[in-house]
């Protein structure tokens, strides 16, 4: 039904001046209430365009009568007449729209994609919220509609059942008292931890954020995300962690909120493809209407083109799984160098010609179903030539292919049961060693990682990062290589366990840790010069504290990570001495380094604080060692200081903005007020001046 219609308003006559004013000033959450009643198998994307649209065409063109016979008042009647209106259409089109399309029935317009709100080249979403917002949103999935719609009215509106029955009779639902019963079922989402931000980054704020009682830092000479120069404090403990809310409360969160909206590009590699095909398709139209209007003899039909890629040779060749490299099983052990290109092929499909016929025609030309993913640097075009197989066989319900072809390791895989939700995952991995060629991730399912180990690894074992006096634990594998479920560091959240891959070849032991990506990478500790396998004492205890950080570098083709401790510094009033440590990720695509400055209290169970960070920076590297970071740090005292260290070649400190002060030497101590921002440089032996990281 339209809103054209002009159903009476069950709460009295309404005008179109009261209803626009009513739709502008709570359009928020009108919208949100149709985002919520949508069926969630629109993808959020769609839901939040049509929301939007549904609440837009909610307004009526002239005034709406009311009832025939006004009814008693009630406590329920005491809201806005034109809110009252606007919501009943709105939950009217939103309960239409979620109606499947039957061949005979003339279809709404409801039940279409909208015309209007449009975005062109990007993905709308809100943000993404905790467990307890996932829980929720999969159980109102499996109501119906106006179940969805009653738990919304109770839960949003806060309306009592009474007049829930008749705000979802007056929307057109054929059973309220079902509806209801619905909503009465659905079970609040069980508690899933502290909330946190959806990004899963810590609060950020514009100014010092206190440090507790034993001191904690901040962040000087660096710059907020704003673009501001300055200090920030950070507290020693973290955020304060809410207490769970209840399935109704959560209904106010950001992960339903469709005005508060996060936006990512469309498929860029398809948007490509298509304007490219329109423009050579304008381009050949162009060209055989001037052809057909020339005399006598033109161009052949295929003039002087070369046969379509399709009969292409080398295309073919790539193609043809008979053509698949596979390495002999006895060539790694006496390789010169071993890497990707000597592992064996395994699994209980290699043999399966057809399964390969697939992965390398999605791999050649994945169609839009494919759900494909790369990191960063990493090209996605199909392969050169027949790329080596590196596994095929069964895991997790999935049929999962791994090739190499020298430069990236591509993973495709296809569900047993079905033929959708294929997937394809490209990794750089050239110029891999040894380390760099010990395991890729085969499966990622449930909050688990499986990996597929190089064959000369001799034994795998899981370690937690943030527990370095607990030992490992093994970690099975079996014939083909494959290692059993490993619960993976979630990207958000509250860090309380990171759990690292520990493998042991011929040449010692190593520690590899998954950031998301293809391939685990490889932990480090000491100077750049100098760097080994994160897997002494000194080394575990100081990743305890630095291994949450982590975070920062997800998902951004990391190779490696080294850790090293640069500096240790006397904290004032005798509150012992504190650690600098410098973080520095390295990519396999050489490019877009990052590099983290950390600041380490004497209390070991309090985790590092970042004081600051640095992308594309050659700070802390081989090629440039150097580093200097300085913090806002408040003494047990009650005290306010600027700390700051360099590595050991800086000849003097200096701060100067809202703190000034000067040492000689790679360690500075200055007292400041609370809240000071100061900038910071030190001197290097030939004279040359060297700002702090940002």
């Amino acid at each position: 039904m339209s809103t054209q219609d002009l159903v009476p308003s069950p709460v009295g006559p309404v005008d179109v001046e009261q209803a626009e004013a009513a739709l502008v000033e709570r359009y928020p959450r009108l919208v949100r209430i149709a985002y919520l009643v949508l069926p969630p198998s629109f993808g959020r994307n769609r839901r939040v365009l049509t929301a939007h649209a549904l609440v837009q065409r909610s307004l009526p063109r002239r005034r709406v009568p009311g009832p025939d016979v006004p009814g008693p008042r009630r406590a329920e009647d005491a809201v806005d007449p034109g809110y009252a209106y606007v919501r009943g259409e709105v939950l009217r089109q939103a309960l239409v729209a979620g109606l499947p399309l039957r061949r005979l029935a003339l279809p709404h317009r409801a039940q279409f994609p909208p015309l209007l709100p449009h975005v062109w080249g990007l993905r709308l979403f809100p943000r993404v919220g905790g467990a307890d917002e996932l829980a929720l949103d999969q159980q109102l999935s499996r109501l119906s509609g106006a179940g969805r719609a009653a738990y919304v009215l109770r839960g949003l509106e806060r309306q009592g059942d009474p007049e829930v029955l008749r705000v979802l009779a007056a929307a057109g639902v054929e059973d309220p008292a079902a509806a209801l019963a619905e909503a009465d079922a659905l079970e609040d989402p069980a508690p899933a931890g502290p909330a946190i931000p959806a990004d899963g980054t810590e609060p950020q704020q514009d100014g010092p954020a206190r440090v507790g009682e034993q001191g904690g830092p901040g962040r000087t000479g660096a710059r907020d995300q704003d673009g501001h120069g300055g200090s920030a404090a950070v507290a020693p403990g973290g955020p304060a962690l809410p207490r769970r809310l209840s399935g109704a409360a959560l209904l106010e969160s950001d992960e339903f909120d469709p005005c508060a909206l996060q936006a990512r590009p469309t498929d860029l590699m398809r948007r490509r493809q298509h304007a490219r095909a329109a423009f050579v398709a304008l381009v050949a139209l162009v060209v055989c209407g001037t052809l057909l209007g020339l005399p006598g003899d033109g161009w052949g039909r295929n003039g002087a083109a070369a046969p379509s890629y399709a009969r292409n040779p080398a295309a073919e060749a790539a193609l043809d799984p008979a053509a698949v490299k596979k390495a002999d099983p006895a060539a790694w052990p006496a390789a010169t160098r071993q890497d990707f290109s000597v592992w064996p092929a395994r699994g209980g499909l290699t043999g399966d010609s057809a399964l390969l016929r697939r992965a390398l025609a999605v791999w050649a030309r994945p169609g839009g179903s494919v759900q494909s993913s790369a990191t960063p640097g990493t090209p996605v075009g199909p392969p050169m030539g027949p790329p080596q197989l590196l596994f095929a066989g069964r895991v997790d319900a999935m049929r999962v292919v791994l090739f190499h072809d020298g430069l990236r390791a591509v993973r495709y895989a296809e569900p047993v049961e079905g033929t959708a939700g294929a997937a394809l995952d490209f990794a750089r991995t050239d110029a891999a060693d040894t380390v760099g060629a010990a395991a890729l991730v085969v499966s990622r399912a449930s909050g688990n990682v499986r990996y597929l180990m190089a064959p000369w690894v001799r034994e795998t074992a899981v370690r937690d990062l943030l527990a370095p006096a607990k030992g490992p634990r093994p970690l099975g594998r079996d014939a083909d290589g494959v290692t059993d479920p490993l619960p993976t560091p979630a990207p958000a959240g509250a860090c309380t366990r990171w759990n690292a891959l520990q493998v042991r070849d011929r040449e010692g032991l190593r520690l590899l840790t998954d950031l998301g990506e293809e391939a685990p990478a490889r932990l480090l500790w000491g100077p750049p010069s100098a760097a080994s396998d994160a897997t002494g004492t000194e080394a575990r205890k100081a990743w305890a504290r630095t291994a949450c950080q982590l975070t920062a570098v997800r998902a951004h083709g990391v190779r490696s990570v080294n850790a090293w401790r640069f500096a240790r510094q006397p904290l004032p009033e005798g509150a012992g001495q504190a650690t600098w440590v410098c973080t520095r990720a390295e990519t396999w695509r050489g490019t877009g380094s990052r590099v983290l400055a950390q600041f380490l209290v004497p209390s070991p169970e309090v985790p590092a604080a970042l004081a600051a960070r640095s992308e594309g920076s050659p700070a802390c590297g081989v090629r440039d060692p150097r580093v200097l970071a300085g913090v806002l740090w408040k003494a047990p005292g009650g005290a306010w200081f600027v700390l700051a260290a360099g590595s050991p070649d800086f000849t003097s400190l200096e701060t100067s903005g809202g703190v000034k002060g000067r040492s000689d030497g790679p360690l500075l101590t200055v007292r400041a007020e609370a809240g000071a921002r100061a900038d910071l440089d030190g001197t290097l032996p030939d004279g040359t001046r060297r700002a702090a990281l940002r």
